[in-house]
């Protein structure tokens, strides 16, 4: 059984091409990856601003850092 339409390897190479999946898609894939790895650097900034907003309001007076900071 053959996935890439080749019966045998005992021929010169160069003259066969990419023998791997998805050939010439590369500049998709690329695209792909370059717009989910944005999009996951801005949904995790998202999350941690709220987080980071969610933190502070919960000390607006600074209470619970100065004791922290006094602690250590």
């Amino acid at each position: 059984m053959s996935t890439n339409g080749m019966e045998s390897w005992a021929v010169d190479l160069k003259d066969v091409g990419a023998i791997y999946p998805f050939q010439g898609s590369e500049v998709v894939m690329v695209i792909i990856g370059l717009g989910f790895w944005i999009g996951w650097h801005v949904l995790q900034t998202r999350h941690e601003s709220a987080e980071i907003e969610a933190d502070m309001a919960a000390d607006r007076t600074g209470e619970e850092t100065r004791k922290a900071i006094d602690r250590h």
